[in-house]
């Protein structure tokens, strides 16, 4: 039999919202600021104060990186509709996937592998090596050797006293990368926002969450600025003179 159709986040009435069994207007308007708001929808409690800060650390660690895929994806897209704001912002999520801006859920269950097997980590990292694959969480096109904004996570879980096994694993991680690789790789900023978050007692799965719902703040604000100062069709012809088009027989 299928699961009895129930739903414990919220529910209109006519004189008013409940949301997680709290009143949304008596309860939560003017009360609680959106990353405790998100936390209450996504877990159904209100977070401690270290989950709140740390929430609101991570999100705006990825929020906004330039003029990634997803941006780019974004832009292009308003460029191409621009009455479908909300069209642009779904073609720039689409891209949180496993190359660019996803990886930190593969970095969370990675993470909870290496903990629950007790598989140890340089094994680990030497399985996904012989596969073919990369390890999720290390290298970046841009920063090297370090990624900045990995080091101040890692620097302030360690101030807050929240650093815990998922971190200490993800440590060990980076100097077993450098081992199997033969060199050291940089440590991105996915692999500490799912250490993090597991230590702070977070389930693997929200670690893709924090990317999506930090993301969408950046491409709303890339598209306000595209619709002022639009780039979209010049990033369009800059792909086209990227790419040499070479006619099929031709030498």
């Amino acid at each position: 039999m299928p699961p009895e159709p129930v739903t414990a986040i919220a529910k209109a009435y006519p004189d008013r919202v409940e949301v997680r069994g709290r009143d949304l207007t008596r309860d939560l308007m003017g009360r609680v600021g959106f990353t405790e708001y998100f936390h209450l929808l996504l877990t159904g409690t209100e977070p401690t104060e270290e989950q709140r800060f740390f929430l609101d650390l991570l999100l705006v660690s990825i929020a906004e990186h330039g003029l990634m895929p997803t941006n780019v994806a974004a832009r292009m897209t308003l460029a191409a509709d621009p009455d479908s704001v909300q069209g642009a912002v779904a073609a720039g999520i689409l891209g949180a996937g496993s190359a660019v801006l996803g990886t930190s859920e593969a970095c969370a269950r990675l993470l909870e592998e290496a903990r629950t097997s007790g598989r140890d980590v340089a094994e680990l990292a030497r399985s996904l090596r012989d596969a073919g694959r990369r390890v999720p969480g290390f290298g970046h096109p841009v920063h090297t050797p370090v990624d900045p904004r990995a080091e101040r996570i890692l620097q302030l879980a360690d101030e807050h006293g929240v650093s815990g096994v998922h971190v200490e694993l993800a440590r060990r991680l980076r100097d077993a990368v450098a081992e199997v690789w033969g060199r050291p790789l940089t440590m991105n900023v996915s692999m500490p926002i799912a250490a993090v978050l597991l230590d702070l007692g977070f389930a693997p799965a929200v670690a893709k969450a924090i990317p999506i719902l930090g993301r969408t703040a950046s491409l709303l604000a890339h598209l306000a600025e595209e619709r002022e100062h639009p780039v979209g069709r010049a990033l369009a012809a800059a792909a086209e003179d990227a790419v040499e088009y070479r006619s099929p027989g031709s030498a």
